[in-house]
């Protein structure tokens, strides 16, 4: 919210086409271009400083997606590992049978685990 207002005022006072349009060069003194050129600075060092922030920001999420895609990538192999090493043992007709066997008895514990509770 105090990000808004500082934003907010970052571009009060000014005007379509530059600065506050003055009807005469002679109304502006060298007081007032001060005072304008310190308002202007301190914007654009707030500009400087939310860019690098938001550079930051960007860096930070760039990282973090980079180890998720990395994670992910370790995950799909191990994966693919179990997959192959199923596929061998349902080749087989022991292994399916040994399936089926192991399959049974869990299915029978859990039943038995419920039932109990």
């Amino acid at each position: 919210m105090n990000s808004r207002r500082s934003r907010a005022a970052l571009f009060d006072g000014i005007e379509e086409g530059g600065v506050r349009a003055y009807s005469s060069s002679h109304e502006i003194d060298e007081s007032s271009n001060d005072r304008a050129m310190e308002g202007l600075q301190d914007r654009v060092n707030f500009l400087k400083r939310l860019t690098g922030d938001i550079h930051e920001e960007v860096q930070n999420h760039n990282q973090m997606l980079n180890r998720m895609g990395n994670d992910m990538d370790s995950s799909r192999g191990i994966l693919s590992g179990t997959v192959d090493r199923f596929k061998t043992v349902f080749e087989t007709k022991s292994g399916r049978r040994m399936a089926t066997l192991v399959a049974s008895f869990l299915a029978l514990f859990l039943l038995i685990y419920y039932m109990t509770r």
